[in-house]
């Protein structure tokens, strides 16, 4: 799934000499009067051309900085492909705004066939530019360029000048819609050294390299630099489906990792890239995250009476997790460190995820308890670089408790979460294990918990064309976890039960108990008396009636031919229904529900329906179970047909009639 393409810059071999520059052709009357794009006839848009160039100058200031340049041309074929047109680019920068990347030389134009058929232009007006700051360290500049419509080709470049080196620009070959052509051209000194690599499952069309001599000169600093183009042709679009991490462990791209540099003007030469106990040190004597984590006498005092009587470590563990659940509430920045101590977050009850889950490991600490962090990658950031060490590669704390044999992963920054189990975000791959007296090691996060629901349905068909009785819905694991937070939603559990009410077609709740809503550690549990209208509008002679109230599946998620990337759930699943229906002397089943055995290979998983009936009463089970957290892309159209099986069986109603 992933080449690797390894290119220490300071050391590339005999090559063929290419130029890449920018493409000056203009837009033709044939761009204008493409219809389609014959390798793939359901694009919406089509990049028809695309160039980025990245080098390391010295700028106006006189100061030493990135310059991004980006040039693409996009053909747009019809209304859906008119998001195309609006353009966004992130740009960071320092809290206090003092060190920013900047966005200049804007220039962008639409062109388009007026009602005579002759080919017009409209240049964006710059003053339709503007900026909007997202959160404290990025912001986005915005614009959409003019005079947009179906058939239309837009054209725009900026420049980016960025003042951290470190950061070299990464490029995306592969997007949403298809690419006719898409180069990058980079220009490194000498002064710096990155490692280059390919990801994704495409492979370069044409990779070429020089070296420029004397390219960087700065106050008497001179260097040659490496020259490197790298392109690829008739690139399909990435389609992002369901039940996937972040598409950027996929999309073909290349990546640039810093090695080392040395500094122009002092010689000093400053290594980068370091080992895993490099990035170990680093973490531990980091002033916001080891340090933090250190500070178990600051919060010794504070656990005092949440851990008073407490005996047992598992018991204590739990106390002081629960009360950090409740002391904190989350900032909504994700970040594996504490920006302003964990004193200060303590004392104003909220902070980031670093914050949050700092404290609570020094909490835990002062408990006595055995306890190490855990740095990640959550799904939506991707996966962790294992060839090259990169601390920002993480951007996830947790904490990690060892009691009696047994290991307990927590995150304090959600209320709803039950000691040991963690979001669905942070299920992505490995964890890097931080211990204050041993060496750090890795952890698998995918597969380590699961989710179950068992709905139970007991109803009687009584004379008037009613089924009444009982509906009992058991959750466990993540299952419990996002019903309950499904439930906090609303104002109270009354507020709940009414608008499930309301959604529930022709059928009613007489009464309703929910169990364990605030115990955490035990099952959710939700019971209702209900009574269930199943007249038929069109023939009251016959009762229908179909018992998956909750979570029907009509569509199936997986759509595609092939999926070049695994299905990834993130853990392992149970879903179960059993519906006993008593009928009245008279009564029969007309069409009972089709009865389905499905199993997928190896054990993966598994899809069953039963259906047994005795004298005047029915019983009808049905399985869905995944063994697994991940799928592999072989596996593919074996969960295509399982969910194939489940529309089918979900769809059928059943029919009641009288003899």
């Amino acid at each position: 799934m992933q080449k690797l393409l390894l290119i220490i810059i300071l050391l590339i071999g005999t090559q063929q000499l290419v130029k890449a520059q920018d493409f000056e052709e203009s837009v033709t009357t044939e761009d204008l009067n493409l219809k389609n794009y014959a390798k793939d006839t359901s694009a919406h848009a089509l990049f028809l051309n695309e160039f980025g160039k990245s080098r390391i100058d010295v700028v106006g200031d006189d100061h030493v900085r990135l310059i991004f340049n980006y040039h693409a041309r996009i053909k747009i074929f019809d209304a859906k492909g008119l998001s195309n047109g609006t353009i966004e680019i992130p740009i960071h920068h320092s809290s206090n705004g003092e060190t920013t990347e900047e966005v200049e030389d804007i220039v962008g134009t639409t062109y388009y066939k007026d009602d005579d058929g002759l080919m017009r232009s409209s240049p964006l007006d710059v003053k339709k530019v503007y900026t909007v700051k997202d959160y404290k360290y990025r912001s986005t500049v915005k614009f959409a360029l003019p005079a947009l419509r179906p058939g239309c080709v837009i054209d725009f470049s900026y420049k980016l000048t960025s003042p951290y080196l470190d950061e070299f620009r990464n490029w995306d070959f592969q997007d949403e819609i298809p690419k006719l052509k898409s180069k990058y051209e980079v220009h490194i000194p000498a002064f710096w050294v990155f490692n280059a690599s390919l990801r994704g499952g495409l492979k370069l069309s044409n990779t070429a390299s020089e070296v420029e001599r004397e390219c960087f000169s700065s106050h008497g600093a001179k260097c040659d630099c490496s020259h490197i183009t790298y392109e690829m042709k008739d690139i399909p679009a990435f389609v992002s489906e369901d039940y996937m991490t972040s598409p950027k462990n996929f999309v073909a791209a290349i990546y640039f990792d810093e090695v080392e540099w040395t500094n122009p003007y002092t010689g000093a030469k400053t290594v980068v890239s370091k080992t895993w106990k490099d990035i170990e040190y680093q973490l531990k004597s980091d002033e916001f995250l080891g340090s933090q984590f250190k500070r178990k006498e600051l919060m010794k005092d504070r656990i005092v009476a949440v851990i008073a009587g407490k005996t047992d470590s598992l018991e204590k563990a739990k106390a002081v997790y629960a009360h950090m659940q409740k002391w904190f509430k989350w900032n909504d920045i994700i970040s594996i460190y504490s920006p302003d101590g964990i004193k200060k977050a303590y004392e104003a009850h909220t902070g980031t995820i670093g914050d949050i889950n700092l404290a609570l490991a020094a909490a835990l600490r002062a408990a006595d308890i055995n306890t190490e962090l855990v740095v990640l990658s959550t799904r939506n950031n991707g996966n962790i670089n294992m060839l090259y060490p990169v601390i920002n590669d993480f951007n996830y704390l947790i904490v990690k408790v060892n009691i009696g044999g047994k290991s307990y992963l927590l995150d304090a920054t959600d209320p709803q979460l039950s000691f040991g189990l963690l979001p669905l975000k942070c299920l992505n791959d490995k964890g890097r294990v931080i211990s204050l007296d041993k060496p750090s090691y890795w952890i698998e996060l995918s597969g380590l918990q699961k989710e179950a629901i068992t709905r139970t349905l007991d109803l009687t068909l009584l004379e008037n064309g009613k089924l009444k009785g009982t509906i009992v819905n058991y959750y466990t694991g993540y299952d419990a976890y996002e019903k309950r937070k499904a439930i906090k939603k609303f104002n109270s559990v009354d507020e709940y039960v009414e608008n499930l009410d309301e959604k529930l077609p022709k059928v009613k709740i007489l009464k309703s108990n929910i169990a364990n809503l605030d115990s955490l550690d035990f099952p959710l549990g939700e019971t209702f008396e209900v009574e269930v209208d199943a007249f038929d509008n069109l023939n009251h002679n016959k009762l229908i009636f179909n018992p998956f109230f909750w979570g029907k599946v009509t569509t199936n998620p997986f759509k595609l031919q092939e999926r070049d990337y695994p299905v990834d759930w993130g853990m392992a699943s149970d879903e179960r229904l059993v519906l006993t229906v008593h009928l009245p002397p008279g009564y029969a089943v007309e069409n009972p529900p089709q009865v389905a055995a499905f199993k997928m290979p190896n054990g993966g998983g598994m899809y069953a329906a039963t259906f047994d009936n005795v004298d005047n009463t029915f019983t009808f089970s049905n399985i869905i179970r995944f063994t697994k957290p991940i799928y592999t892309s072989e596996e593919y159209p074996y969960l295509k047909e399982l969910y194939n099986k489940i529309i089918l069986t979900e769809k059928a109603d059943m029919v009641f009639i009288k003899k």
